[in-house]
Protein backbone atom coordinates (compact mmCIF):
# COMPACT_ATOMS: atom_id res chain seq x y z
CA UNK A 1 0.00 0.00 0.00
CA UNK A 2 1.39 3.70 -0.91
CA UNK A 3 0.00 7.17 0.02
CA UNK A 4 -0.37 7.93 -3.70
CA UNK A 5 -3.09 4.88 -3.86
CA UNK A 6 -6.90 4.58 -3.76
CA UNK A 7 -6.94 2.19 -1.21
CA UNK A 8 -5.16 4.14 0.95
CA UNK A 9 -6.53 7.86 0.54
CA UNK A 10 -10.21 6.20 0.31
CA UNK A 11 -10.50 3.02 2.82
CA UNK A 12 -7.08 3.14 5.13
CA UNK A 13 -6.55 6.50 6.17
CA UNK A 14 -10.55 7.59 6.80
CA UNK A 15 -11.12 4.14 8.58
CA UNK A 16 -7.66 5.42 10.74
CA UNK A 17 -8.50 8.61 11.38
CA UNK A 18 -12.33 7.68 12.23
CA UNK A 19 -11.08 5.18 14.86
CA UNK A 20 -8.23 7.48 16.10
CA UNK A 21 -10.66 10.23 16.32
CA UNK A 22 -13.65 8.44 18.34
CA UNK A 23 -11.21 6.13 20.89
CA UNK A 24 -9.83 8.32 23.93
CA UNK A 25 -6.28 9.92 24.12
CA UNK A 26 -5.17 6.45 26.05
CA UNK A 27 -5.71 4.31 23.74
CA UNK A 28 -4.66 6.29 20.45
CA UNK A 29 -0.95 5.15 20.45
CA UNK A 30 -2.56 1.32 20.30
CA UNK A 31 -4.72 2.60 16.91
CA UNK A 32 -1.73 3.68 15.04
CA UNK A 33 0.13 0.61 16.35
CA UNK A 34 -2.39 -1.73 14.86
CA UNK A 35 -3.47 0.10 12.14
CA UNK A 36 0.49 0.67 11.24
CA UNK A 37 1.04 -2.97 11.08
CA UNK A 38 -2.11 -3.43 8.74
CA UNK A 39 -0.60 -1.29 6.63
CA UNK A 40 3.07 -2.77 6.81
CA UNK A 41 1.48 -6.61 6.37
CA UNK A 42 -0.15 -4.89 3.11
CA UNK A 43 3.24 -4.13 1.55
CA UNK A 44 5.64 -7.29 2.95
CA UNK A 45 2.66 -10.32 4.75
CA UNK A 46 5.54 -12.38 6.55
CA UNK A 47 8.03 -10.05 6.98
CA UNK A 48 5.76 -8.46 9.17
CA UNK A 49 7.21 -10.39 12.18
CA UNK A 50 10.85 -9.68 10.97
CA UNK A 51 9.83 -6.33 12.05
CA UNK A 52 8.27 -7.63 15.19
CA UNK A 53 10.86 -8.71 16.33
CA UNK A 54 13.57 -5.70 15.14
CA UNK A 55 10.94 -4.11 17.14
CA UNK A 56 11.08 -6.56 20.19
CA UNK A 57 14.77 -6.86 20.30
CA UNK A 58 15.83 -3.67 20.36
CA UNK A 59 13.63 -2.36 23.16
CA UNK A 60 15.20 -5.68 25.41
CA UNK A 61 18.19 -3.95 24.24
CA UNK A 62 17.42 -0.03 24.84
CA UNK A 63 16.05 -1.35 28.52
CA UNK A 64 19.36 -3.04 29.68
CA UNK A 65 21.61 0.45 28.27
CA UNK A 66 21.13 2.21 31.68
CA UNK A 67 22.78 -0.91 33.79
CA UNK A 68 26.12 -2.23 34.44
CA UNK A 69 27.88 -3.90 31.01
CA UNK A 70 25.65 -1.28 28.35
CA UNK A 71 28.75 -1.18 26.21
CA UNK A 72 28.52 -5.04 25.56
CA UNK A 73 24.74 -4.65 25.06
CA UNK A 74 25.16 -1.57 22.73
CA UNK A 75 27.51 -3.98 20.52
CA UNK A 76 25.64 -6.80 20.54
CA UNK A 77 22.27 -4.46 19.38
CA UNK A 78 24.57 -3.03 16.29
CA UNK A 79 25.77 -6.24 15.57
CA UNK A 80 22.59 -7.70 15.16
CA UNK A 81 20.89 -4.89 13.60
CA UNK A 82 23.67 -4.37 11.24
CA UNK A 83 23.84 -7.89 10.66
CA UNK A 84 19.56 -8.01 9.43
CA UNK A 85 20.08 -5.22 7.03
CA UNK A 86 23.33 -7.17 5.19
CA UNK A 87 21.92 -10.31 5.33
CA UNK A 88 18.69 -9.19 3.70
CA UNK A 89 19.59 -6.44 1.71
CA UNK A 90 23.72 -7.12 0.97
CA UNK A 91 24.32 -10.89 1.00
CA UNK A 92 23.75 -11.57 -2.40
CA UNK A 93 25.51 -8.06 -3.66
CA UNK A 94 28.74 -9.43 -1.97
CA UNK A 95 28.22 -13.19 -3.07
CA UNK A 96 27.72 -12.21 -6.80
CA UNK A 97 31.34 -9.93 -6.26
CA UNK A 98 33.48 -12.56 -4.34
CA UNK A 99 32.42 -15.19 -6.86
CA UNK A 100 32.98 -13.15 -9.98
CA UNK A 101 36.36 -12.10 -8.47
CA UNK A 102 37.19 -15.86 -7.46
CA UNK A 103 35.62 -17.21 -10.52
CA UNK A 104 33.08 -19.14 -8.76
CA UNK A 105 30.18 -19.19 -10.95
CA UNK A 106 26.58 -17.89 -9.91
CA UNK A 107 25.74 -18.63 -6.21
CA UNK A 108 22.02 -16.83 -5.35
CA UNK A 109 20.17 -16.86 -2.16
CA UNK A 110 16.22 -16.49 -2.77
CA UNK A 111 16.08 -13.29 -0.19
CA UNK A 112 13.39 -10.48 -1.03
CA UNK A 113 14.12 -7.34 0.33
CA UNK A 114 11.86 -5.95 3.40
CA UNK A 115 10.10 -2.81 2.92
CA UNK A 116 12.05 0.56 5.03
CA UNK A 117 14.55 -2.10 6.12
CA UNK A 118 17.02 1.10 5.61
CA UNK A 119 14.75 3.09 7.25
CA UNK A 120 13.66 0.82 10.25
CA UNK A 121 17.61 -0.22 10.90
CA UNK A 122 18.92 3.26 11.10
CA UNK A 123 16.17 4.02 13.34
CA UNK A 124 16.73 0.95 15.94
CA UNK A 125 20.29 2.05 15.60
CA UNK A 126 20.11 6.02 16.39
CA UNK A 127 17.57 4.99 19.53
CA UNK A 128 20.32 2.53 20.99
CA UNK A 129 23.81 4.73 20.56
CA UNK A 130 21.19 7.77 22.10
CA UNK A 131 20.20 6.36 25.34
CA UNK A 132 23.91 4.99 25.64
CA UNK A 133 24.86 8.22 25.24
CA UNK A 134 22.54 9.51 27.46
CA UNK A 135 20.69 11.84 24.95
CA UNK A 136 17.58 10.29 25.35
CA UNK A 137 15.63 8.13 28.53
CA UNK A 138 15.14 4.43 27.72
CA UNK A 139 11.44 3.88 26.93
CA UNK A 140 9.76 1.77 29.23
CA UNK A 141 6.67 0.83 27.49
CA UNK A 142 7.55 -2.37 24.58
CA UNK A 143 3.80 -1.13 22.88
CA UNK A 144 5.22 3.07 22.49
CA UNK A 145 8.59 1.53 21.38
CA UNK A 146 7.35 -0.03 18.64
CA UNK A 147 4.48 2.25 17.63
CA UNK A 148 7.88 4.63 17.33
CA UNK A 149 8.85 1.88 14.89
CA UNK A 150 6.33 1.33 12.92
CA UNK A 151 4.63 4.62 12.76
CA UNK A 152 3.09 4.12 9.31
CA UNK A 153 3.88 7.76 8.24
CA UNK A 154 7.46 7.09 8.14
CA UNK A 155 8.44 3.26 8.06
CA UNK A 156 8.79 2.45 4.34
CA UNK A 157 10.42 5.31 3.08
CA UNK A 158 11.25 8.02 5.99
CA UNK A 159 12.60 10.23 7.20
CA UNK A 160 14.45 8.78 9.86
CA UNK A 161 13.07 9.51 12.80
CA UNK A 162 15.25 9.47 15.72
CA UNK A 163 13.23 8.24 19.38
CA UNK A 164 14.75 11.38 20.85
CA UNK A 165 13.07 13.79 18.71
CA UNK A 166 9.37 12.67 19.22
CA UNK A 167 9.64 10.78 22.42
CA UNK A 168 7.64 13.35 24.46
CA UNK A 169 4.76 13.50 21.45
CA UNK A 170 4.62 9.62 21.68
CA UNK A 171 3.69 9.72 25.31
CA UNK A 172 1.95 13.38 24.93
CA UNK A 173 0.91 15.56 22.17
CA UNK A 174 -1.41 18.51 21.72
CA UNK A 175 -3.57 17.89 18.15
CA UNK A 176 -5.46 21.29 17.43
CA UNK A 177 -7.70 21.38 13.94
CA UNK A 178 -5.62 24.03 12.58
CA UNK A 179 -2.40 21.11 13.04
CA UNK A 180 -4.75 18.66 11.57
CA UNK A 181 -5.31 20.98 8.32
CA UNK A 182 -2.17 22.11 7.87
CA UNK A 183 -0.85 17.88 8.35
CA UNK A 184 -3.94 17.82 5.30
CA UNK A 185 -2.20 20.63 3.21
CA UNK A 186 1.44 19.44 3.53
CA UNK A 187 0.06 16.04 2.92
CA UNK A 188 -1.66 17.05 -0.60
CA UNK A 189 1.15 18.94 -1.40
CA UNK A 190 2.97 16.05 -1.41
CA UNK A 191 0.29 13.80 -3.29
CA UNK A 192 0.91 16.51 -6.15
CA UNK A 193 4.55 16.16 -6.62
CA UNK A 194 4.38 12.63 -6.66
CA UNK A 195 1.83 12.16 -8.59
CA UNK A 196 1.34 15.36 -10.83
CA UNK A 197 5.12 15.96 -11.46
CA UNK A 198 7.59 12.91 -10.36
CA UNK A 199 5.12 10.27 -11.89
CA UNK A 200 4.49 12.32 -15.21
CA UNK A 201 8.25 13.10 -15.65
CA UNK A 202 8.78 9.50 -14.94
CA UNK A 203 6.57 8.40 -18.16
CA UNK A 204 8.42 11.38 -20.47
CA UNK A 205 11.88 9.64 -19.54
CA UNK A 206 10.63 6.42 -20.79
CA UNK A 207 9.13 7.52 -24.02
CA UNK A 208 12.56 9.57 -24.24
CA UNK A 209 14.58 7.06 -23.77
CA UNK A 210 12.86 4.34 -26.34
CA UNK A 211 13.50 6.77 -28.91
CA UNK A 212 16.77 7.85 -30.92
CA UNK A 213 18.81 9.91 -28.37
CA UNK A 214 20.99 12.94 -28.38
CA UNK A 215 23.18 15.12 -26.93
CA UNK A 216 20.38 17.61 -26.50
CA UNK A 217 17.89 14.45 -25.25
CA UNK A 218 20.44 13.20 -23.09
CA UNK A 219 20.55 16.02 -20.83
CA UNK A 220 16.98 16.95 -21.31
CA UNK A 221 17.05 12.90 -20.04
CA UNK A 222 19.49 13.79 -17.08
CA UNK A 223 17.40 16.90 -16.12
CA UNK A 224 14.50 15.26 -15.73
CA UNK A 225 15.78 12.67 -13.82
CA UNK A 226 17.50 14.32 -11.31
CA UNK A 227 13.57 16.31 -11.07
CA UNK A 228 11.75 13.45 -10.85
CA UNK A 229 13.55 12.17 -7.84
CA UNK A 230 13.47 14.97 -6.06
CA UNK A 231 9.77 15.23 -6.19
CA UNK A 232 8.71 11.59 -5.26
CA UNK A 233 11.06 11.98 -2.50
CA UNK A 234 10.42 15.00 -1.33
CA UNK A 235 6.88 14.37 -2.21
CA UNK A 236 6.93 11.18 0.08
CA UNK A 237 8.68 13.22 2.84
CA UNK A 238 5.86 15.85 2.75
CA UNK A 239 2.93 13.39 2.82
CA UNK A 240 4.92 11.63 5.92
CA UNK A 241 5.27 15.18 7.62
CA UNK A 242 1.93 15.84 6.94
CA UNK A 243 0.30 12.53 8.35
CA UNK A 244 2.66 12.91 11.22
CA UNK A 245 0.94 16.47 12.24
CA UNK A 246 -2.45 14.89 11.55
CA UNK A 247 -2.10 12.63 14.40
CA UNK A 248 0.08 15.16 16.42
CA UNK A 249 3.42 14.19 15.92
CA UNK A 250 5.92 17.23 14.73
CA UNK A 251 8.48 15.15 12.48
CA UNK A 252 11.47 17.23 11.32
CA UNK A 253 12.12 18.37 7.87
CA UNK A 254 14.08 16.41 5.08
CA UNK A 255 14.71 18.73 2.00
CA UNK A 256 15.21 22.52 2.14
CA UNK A 257 15.23 23.72 -1.22
CA UNK A 258 18.52 21.50 -2.18
CA UNK A 259 18.44 22.52 -5.82
CA UNK A 260 19.47 26.40 -5.08
CA UNK A 261 22.44 25.10 -3.13
CA UNK A 262 25.99 27.07 -4.80
CA UNK A 263 28.16 24.10 -3.30
CA UNK A 264 27.81 20.29 -3.48
CA UNK A 265 28.58 20.62 0.28
CA UNK A 266 25.89 23.00 0.71
CA UNK A 267 23.57 20.60 -1.38
CA UNK A 268 23.86 17.94 0.65
CA UNK A 269 23.33 19.91 4.00
CA UNK A 270 19.97 20.51 2.15
CA UNK A 271 19.25 17.13 0.64
CA UNK A 272 17.81 13.86 2.86
CA UNK A 273 18.81 15.73 5.59
CA UNK A 274 17.46 12.96 8.09
CA UNK A 275 19.88 10.74 6.37
CA UNK A 276 23.16 12.92 6.26
CA UNK A 277 22.40 14.23 9.92
CA UNK A 278 22.74 10.67 11.36
CA UNK A 279 25.98 9.67 9.26
CA UNK A 280 27.46 12.58 10.62
CA UNK A 281 26.68 12.16 14.09
CA UNK A 282 26.72 8.39 14.68
CA UNK A 283 29.81 7.40 11.86
CA UNK A 284 31.52 10.95 10.81
CA UNK A 285 31.87 12.68 14.13
CA UNK A 286 33.02 9.11 16.30
CA UNK A 287 35.37 8.54 13.56
CA UNK A 288 37.10 11.92 14.54
CA UNK A 289 34.92 13.99 12.33
CA UNK A 290 37.47 17.33 11.09
CA UNK A 291 39.36 17.01 14.81
CA UNK A 292 42.14 15.18 13.00
CA UNK A 293 45.25 15.04 10.47
CA UNK A 294 44.29 15.61 7.28
CA UNK A 295 44.62 12.30 5.64
CA UNK A 296 41.85 10.71 8.79
CA UNK A 297 39.74 13.47 7.77
CA UNK A 298 39.78 12.39 4.19
CA UNK A 299 39.37 8.51 5.39
CA UNK A 300 36.49 9.87 7.51
CA UNK A 301 34.47 11.45 4.62
CA UNK A 302 35.51 8.57 2.28
CA UNK A 303 34.13 6.16 4.90
CA UNK A 304 30.73 8.38 5.36
CA UNK A 305 30.18 8.83 1.56
CA UNK A 306 31.01 4.83 0.76
CA UNK A 307 28.40 4.05 3.27
CA UNK A 308 25.96 6.51 2.30
CA UNK A 309 26.66 4.94 -1.45
CA UNK A 310 26.02 1.36 0.05
CA UNK A 311 23.01 2.09 1.88
CA UNK A 312 21.31 3.62 -1.53
CA UNK A 313 21.74 -0.15 -2.42
CA UNK A 314 23.35 -2.98 -3.28
CA UNK A 315 25.06 -2.45 -6.63
CA UNK A 316 27.75 -0.59 -7.65
CA UNK A 317 26.24 2.44 -9.69
CA UNK A 318 25.33 3.60 -5.86
CA UNK A 319 28.85 2.62 -4.55
CA UNK A 320 30.01 4.87 -7.44
CA UNK A 321 27.82 7.47 -6.87
CA UNK A 322 28.86 7.53 -3.33
CA UNK A 323 32.23 8.14 -4.39
CA UNK A 324 31.54 10.69 -6.76
CA UNK A 325 30.53 12.91 -4.11
CA UNK A 326 33.49 12.28 -1.82
CA UNK A 327 35.59 12.96 -4.88
CA UNK A 328 33.97 16.53 -5.30
CA UNK A 329 33.64 17.17 -1.43
CA UNK A 330 37.06 16.52 -0.83
CA UNK A 331 37.66 19.06 -3.56
CA UNK A 332 35.70 21.53 -2.70
CA UNK A 333 36.81 21.49 1.13
CA UNK A 334 40.39 21.23 0.39
CA UNK A 335 40.93 22.75 -3.00
CA UNK A 336 38.57 25.16 -4.42
CA UNK A 337 37.11 26.59 -1.00
CA UNK A 338 35.85 29.93 -1.69
CA UNK A 339 37.74 30.33 -5.06
CA UNK A 340 34.33 30.78 -7.51
CA UNK A 341 32.94 33.81 -6.23
CA UNK A 342 30.67 34.55 -8.78
CA UNK A 343 27.34 33.12 -7.84
CA UNK A 344 25.98 31.97 -11.01
CA UNK A 345 29.41 30.19 -12.05
CA UNK A 346 28.48 28.59 -8.11
CA UNK A 347 25.32 27.66 -9.46
CA UNK A 348 26.54 26.29 -12.59
CA UNK A 349 29.18 24.23 -11.36
CA UNK A 350 27.01 22.43 -8.71
CA UNK A 351 24.02 21.77 -10.94
CA UNK A 352 26.47 20.16 -13.43
CA UNK A 353 28.31 18.00 -10.34
CA UNK A 354 24.45 17.46 -9.43
CA UNK A 355 22.53 16.12 -12.58
CA UNK A 356 25.91 13.72 -13.61
CA UNK A 357 25.25 12.52 -10.28
CA UNK A 358 22.03 11.30 -10.34
CA UNK A 359 22.45 9.65 -13.86
CA UNK A 360 24.95 7.36 -11.76
CA UNK A 361 22.38 7.22 -9.50
CA UNK A 362 19.23 6.23 -12.15
CA UNK A 363 21.89 3.81 -14.48
CA UNK A 364 22.11 0.60 -12.81
CA UNK A 365 24.53 -1.24 -15.82
CA UNK A 366 28.06 0.61 -15.82
CA UNK A 367 28.12 -0.37 -19.73
CA UNK A 368 24.82 2.00 -20.01
CA UNK A 369 26.35 4.33 -17.74
CA UNK A 370 29.61 4.78 -19.88
CA UNK A 371 27.15 5.20 -22.86
CA UNK A 372 25.27 7.87 -21.21
CA UNK A 373 27.73 9.74 -20.02
CA UNK A 374 29.28 9.90 -23.57
CA UNK A 375 25.92 11.00 -24.96
CA UNK A 376 26.09 13.97 -22.75
CA UNK A 377 29.51 15.41 -24.18
CA UNK A 378 28.50 15.01 -27.50
CA UNK A 379 30.45 11.49 -28.45
CA UNK A 380 28.92 8.93 -31.15
CA UNK A 381 25.83 10.78 -31.12
CA UNK A 382 23.83 13.61 -33.16
CA UNK A 383 23.43 17.17 -31.01
CA UNK A 384 19.86 17.12 -32.45
CA UNK A 385 16.83 15.60 -34.26
CA UNK A 386 13.61 16.17 -34.71
CA UNK A 387 12.25 13.58 -32.23
CA UNK A 388 14.65 15.82 -29.89
CA UNK A 389 12.98 19.11 -30.64
CA UNK A 390 9.12 17.33 -30.31
CA UNK A 391 9.58 16.08 -26.83
CA UNK A 392 11.80 19.21 -26.02
CA UNK A 393 8.42 21.12 -26.89
CA UNK A 394 6.46 18.73 -25.04
CA UNK A 395 7.99 18.45 -21.67
CA UNK A 396 8.80 22.38 -21.77
CA UNK A 397 5.43 23.04 -19.49
CA UNK A 398 6.36 20.57 -16.61
CA UNK A 399 9.61 21.35 -16.47
CA UNK A 400 8.83 24.88 -15.91
CA UNK A 401 6.55 23.93 -13.04
CA UNK A 402 9.12 22.14 -11.71
CA UNK A 403 11.46 24.39 -11.57
CA UNK A 404 9.09 26.84 -9.63
CA UNK A 405 8.80 24.57 -7.04
CA UNK A 406 13.04 24.18 -6.59
CA UNK A 407 12.92 27.33 -4.42
CA UNK A 408 10.85 28.94 -1.55
CA UNK A 409 10.04 31.98 -4.34
CA UNK A 410 6.17 30.99 -4.19
CA UNK A 411 6.28 30.01 -0.82
CA UNK A 412 8.01 33.84 0.33
CA UNK A 413 5.35 35.54 -2.02
CA UNK A 414 2.69 34.14 -0.37
CA UNK A 415 3.40 34.77 2.97
CA UNK A 416 4.24 38.38 1.97
CA UNK A 417 0.85 38.71 0.56
CA UNK A 418 -0.89 37.67 3.76
CA UNK A 419 0.53 39.61 5.55
CA UNK A 420 -1.04 43.14 3.52
CA UNK A 421 -5.00 43.89 2.94
CA UNK A 422 -4.77 40.70 0.43
CA UNK A 423 -4.74 38.45 3.62
CA UNK A 424 -8.39 36.95 3.18
CA UNK A 425 -8.27 36.42 -0.43
CA UNK A 426 -5.21 34.73 -0.34
CA UNK A 427 -5.94 32.07 2.52
CA UNK A 428 -9.31 31.38 0.56
CA UNK A 429 -7.08 31.10 -2.64
CA UNK A 430 -4.68 29.03 -0.69
CA UNK A 431 -7.52 26.28 0.21
CA UNK A 432 -9.06 26.63 -3.61
CA UNK A 433 -5.52 25.56 -5.11
CA UNK A 434 -4.47 22.84 -2.35
CA UNK A 435 -8.24 21.33 -3.40
CA UNK A 436 -7.41 21.54 -6.88
CA UNK A 437 -4.21 19.93 -6.48
CA UNK A 438 -6.03 16.92 -4.27
CA UNK A 439 -8.31 16.52 -7.14
CA UNK A 440 -6.31 16.41 -9.87
CA UNK A 441 -4.14 13.86 -7.48
CA UNK A 442 -7.27 11.66 -7.60
CA UNK A 443 -7.87 11.93 -10.83
CA UNK A 444 -4.14 11.16 -12.06
CA UNK A 445 -4.17 7.98 -9.32
CA UNK A 446 -7.15 6.84 -10.81
CA UNK A 447 -6.25 7.03 -14.56
CA UNK A 448 -2.44 6.34 -14.08
CA UNK A 449 -0.51 2.58 -13.48
CA UNK A 450 0.93 1.92 -10.63
CA UNK A 451 4.21 3.89 -9.98
CA UNK A 452 5.76 3.24 -6.49
CA UNK A 453 8.06 5.68 -4.74
CA UNK A 454 11.76 5.73 -5.93
CA UNK A 455 12.98 5.20 -2.04
CA UNK A 456 10.62 2.29 -1.64
CA UNK A 457 13.69 -0.15 -3.24
CA UNK A 458 16.49 1.28 -0.63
Amino acid sequence: MVFSSVSFLFFFLPILLLFYKIVPKAWRNGVLLIFSLIFYFFGEKWYLFLLLFSCVFNYGIGSQLDKKNKKLYLIIGIVVDIGLLFYFKYMNFFLDTFTDIFNLGTVTLKIILPLGISFFTFQNVSYLIDVYRKDADVERNVFTYTTYITLFPQLVAGPIVRYKDVAAQLHHRDESFDLFASGIRRFTLGLGKKVLIADILYNMITAIMAGTMTTVSYWLVAIMFSFQIYYDFSGYSDMAIGLGKMFGFDFLENFNYPFIANSVSEFWRRWHMSLSTFFKDYVYIPLGGNRCSLLRNVFNIFVVWFLTGLWHGADWNFILWGLYFFVFLCFEKFVLKDKIKNGLLKHVYTGIVILISFVIFNVTDLSQLWTFLKGMFGIGVDFSNFETLYYLKNVAMILVVACLGMGPWLKNSIEILKKGKLKTVINGGEVLYVFLILLLSIAGIVSSSFNPFIYFRF
